[in-house]
């Protein structure tokens, strides 16, 4: 395996320090190489601007957002909106409620639906510490959804009225399809 080639100061160098080592063991002599030639560059050519390569911005997701005009908030707190459809992860693991709300908000999707009821169990209790043994699934909803296939389709996500589940459901407001 050839070494690296030096220049001839450093050949001249290491030449000297060469000279100084003892091998630890008897070695074979190794044929001398022949000094490599050097080349000097006097004028040295200006370097290119690296050209940046053809970068694809990613997509825009957006996230589930607060973008809800008051006219829809003040219908949610006054019971007036239906949901379409209604997605209940009760008893449910994690993965298996995952699952089931990206199925459930597929097929929302597909249908043309606004407003999705989820319903997830009330939400731990402030005075609980971590880890909860209670409403794993709803403290995983919001991660989930901003991370979901469908993030883009979210308009916003507000809490249910009383008469849907309150603190137990969420409605999950779908933009409209253009």
């Amino acid at each position: 395996m050839p070494g690296p080639t030096l220049d001839a100061d450093y050949a001249q160098l290491w030449a000297r320090v060469m000279a100084t080592v003892r091998p630890l063991h008897a070695v074979a002599a190794v044929a001398a190489r022949p000094m490599p030639t050097v080349v000097t560059v006097t004028a040295l050519a200006k370097p290119r601007p690296a050209t940046p390569p053809n970068i694809v911005p990613a997509p825009k997701r957006v996230a589930p957002g607060i973008t809800l005009d008051g006219g829809w908030d003040r219908r949610i707190a006054k019971g007036g909106v239906a949901p379409d459809v209604s997605i209940d992860l009760h008893g449910h693991t994690l993965a298996s409620a995952h699952a089931l709300l990206d199925t459930g908000l597929d097929r929302a999707i597909r249908r043309g639906d606004r407003v999705v009821l989820l319903v997830t169990g009330k939400p731990p209790r402030p005075e609980s510490e971590r880890p909860h043994a209670r409403g794993a699934i709803r403290a995983s909803v919001a991660d989930w959804l901003a991370s979901s296939r469908h993030a883009g389709a979210i308009a916003a996500v507000r809490g249910a009225h009383p008469r849907h589940g309150g603190a137990g459901a969420l409605y999950i407001i779908l933009r409209r399809a253009r």
